[in-house]
């Protein structure tokens, strides 16, 4: 059974930075595709931020240059840098792992950035 525990949430002040990372524990973590999801107060869960098996990423067009997902096989873990941050990235941020289709999610950590 594949779990994922997130950390590294918090607030912080727009234009400052944050690092998220998602330590995943059963499967085998390089075989996974990884991503990010957020989900803000009245709104649907978003795509932020995805890293394959091979390491290709991709982006949502609302964080582009500003975070940078990467990921550590030897640790199992994925991480989530998020810099210049704004008052709109303000949400819960998931953590996804995803293999033939199936998805798993970690319990999400909260980012605040107050103006």
């Amino acid at each position: 059974q594949v779990q994922l525990v997130e950390s590294g949430g918090g607030l912080v002040q727009a234009g400052g930075s944050l690092r998220l990372s998602c330590a995943q524990s059963g499967g085998i973590f390089r075989t996974y595709a990884m991503g990010w999801y957020r989900q803000a107060p009245g709104k649907q869960r978003e795509s932020v931020a995805r890293i394959s098996s091979d390491a290709s990423t991709n982006y949502a067009e609302s964080v582009k240059g500003r975070f940078t997902i990467s990921r550590g096989n030897a640790k199992n873990t994925v991480y989530l840098e998020m810099n210049s941050l704004k008052p709109e990235d303000t949400a819960v941020y998931y953590c996804n792992a995803e293999i033939f289709g199936t998805m798993y999610w970690g319990q999400g950590t909260q980012v605040t950035v107050s103006a």
